[in-house]
């Protein structure tokens, strides 16, 4: 069997500025390319942590207003090594982060928050 890497995930944004600035502000994320089709009216943008293993694309269309994020979205999962931490830090950005959650070993395993288009971002502490 081929080995299989997972390389992306793409979200549309209806503010393509903002959405860049919470993910690099909230998660430390960069932009690792762009891709502007304005003949085709829409922009790709990729940001990435510092591996650069996986990339967010986030994809926006010239004059959509907000999405419909529908009942079929779950959420995008992130990794950190201090939970605690990055709670603190994302509660004192006003970023509204949900209470830690998930007790495993004796210790709450992650804890839920929102971008601004409203997707659903699940923060676990590192294994």
């Amino acid at each position: 069997m081929q080995n299989y890497m997972m390389i992306h995930m793409m979200l549309r944004v209806e503010d393509a500025q903002r959405s860049v600035k919470f993910y690099e502000d909230a998660f430390g994320f960069h932009v690792t390319r762009k891709k502007e089709k304005p003949d085709k009216k829409f922009d790709l943008i990729y940001l990435s942590d510092d591996d650069e293993n996986f990339e967010l694309e986030l994809t926006y269309n010239y004059g959509h207003g907000p999405y419909d994020l529908g009942d079929g979205y779950g959420h995008l999962a992130i990794s950190v090594p201090d939970l605690e931490a990055s709670w603190q830090r994302h509660h004192d950005m006003g970023l509204d982060p949900r209470p830690l959650s998930g007790i495993d070993e004796g210790k709450k395993n992650f804890y839920f928050m929102q971008d601004p288009d409203g997707y659903k971002i699940e923060v676990m502490r590192a294994k």
